[in-house]
């Protein structure tokens, strides 16, 4: 049978103080109850009380997961604004403190919590999972393995945290950074086989160090409660076409790679370095600067690596109904991606004589506004 290639989304967001504009401390009671009574158990709660996720059903096009998105970004801006919140989609909060945020209380979040300690509360980042169907539990793997070198134009066009504790950092996309405090993140290690990966998995396992392979949270990991491969290195998109541009991108790259057997077939002992130090650029520049070209050996501007890329999976955008989606990363590139737009908003206010507070304010609404259009 022909793969479907199906996909799943997971948007997190942030729940702000309308007035304040300040990351909320606790959840409002009753909130999530009032969204699971719109939206039924596809919206959760997240480790920290700020935090909020939902989670596509299985989708077989774009235009599905769409409706959905859609959905519940309206959902949640109206139940929002009931309980004097505003709702954003960002992979940092601009005006969070962490050292404010309350855990979740659920066994899981309560044992995460008491593993990680000090770094769980520091945990304050928003970040979009994208699952795509891989039945055949090898080529998930062996997908994995060569879909890594793509991972930093992918996180390049998602980039929306610029802001960590109320102050510019001078990265597009500083969750990472943060992220990266935690075990068991980043670019995963090249694996041989299925069995290769299972050996780590079952080694930490028996040592009683991670419960299961869920507690793996590199940026890309094959999904321990599907038969898919899910795509974790994205910020949380601000614009929602951002979203599925981005989801398009991953699902036809898949594809490509199952079209494509030599495409990333050989890696070298530096390979992976490599990634990490394009993966780096993405952090810093978003969009703005290019990325190293392993094969020339030189850097590339990233309008050149858009097309690259289109142009590799133009079939399986064909194919696959996705064609507007993906081809709306030249919008992302020419617009600016969300880090790059909160960033200028942050200037133009700083400029007209806003203080640094008030400057983040006028980009926190820009954000609720922007995730609710």
């Amino acid at each position: 049978m022909t793969p479907a290639y199906t996909i799943g989304i997971e948007e997190e967001y942030f729940l702000a103080e309308a007035d304040s504009k300040s990351a909320v401390s606790r959840m409002p009671k009753g909130l999530i109850r009032r969204a699971r009574d719109r939206m039924g158990a596809q919206v959760t709660p997240e480790l920290l009380q700020s935090q909020i996720e939902v989670v596509t059903p299985v989708c077989a096009s774009l235009d599905e997961a769409r409706q959905h998105l859609r959905g519940y970004r309206d959902v949640l801006h109206g139940i929002g604004a009931e309980f004097g919140l505003q709702v954003f989609a960002a992979g940092t909060h601009p005006m969070a403190e962490w050292s404010e945020q309350t855990p979740t209380d659920k066994p899981r979040y309560t044992k995460l919590a008491n593993d990680l300690q000090f770094l769980a509360m520091r945990n304050m980042m928003c970040g979009l999972h994208i699952h795509v169907e891989v039945s055949d539990p090898h080529l998930r793997i062996d997908t994995m393995n060569r879909v890594l070198p793509f991972l930093p134009t992918l996180l390049a066009l998602s980039t929306s945290s610029p802001f960590w504790r109320k102050r510019p950092t001078g990265l597009m996309g500083y969750r990472l950074a943060a992220y990266d405090e935690l075990p068991r993140t980043g670019i995963p290690d090249f694996f041989v086989n299925l069995a290769d990966y299972n050996a780590l998995i079952d080694t930490m396992v028996s040592a009683g160090v991670i419960e299961d392979a869920s507690h793996v949270w590199w940026a890309i990991r094959p999904s321990t409660r599907f038969p898919t491969l899910e795509l974790r290195i994205a910020d949380s998109c601000t614009h929602l076409e951002d979203t599925l541009c981005i989801a398009a991108l991953y699902r036809c790259l898949v594809r490509a790679l199952g079209r494509v057997p030599e495409l990333n077939g050989i890696w070298r002992n530096h390979t992976r370095l490599l990634i990490e130090e394009n993966r780096w650029r993405a952090q810093r520049y978003g969009t703005t600067e290019g990325l190293i070209d392993f094969a020339e050996k030189r850097l590339v501007p990233f309008a050149d690596v858009i097309e690259a890329l289109l142009a590799l999976i133009a079939e399986d955008a064909d194919t696959l109904g996705c064609m507007n989606e993906v081809q709306h990363a030249r919008t992302i590139l020419t617009r600016g991606t969300s880090a790059a737009q909160q960033m200028a908003l942050y200037r133009q206010a700083r400029n007209d004589g806003a203080s640094r507070i008030e400057a983040l304010r006028r980009v926190v609404d820009w954000l609720a506004q922007t995730t609710a259009a």
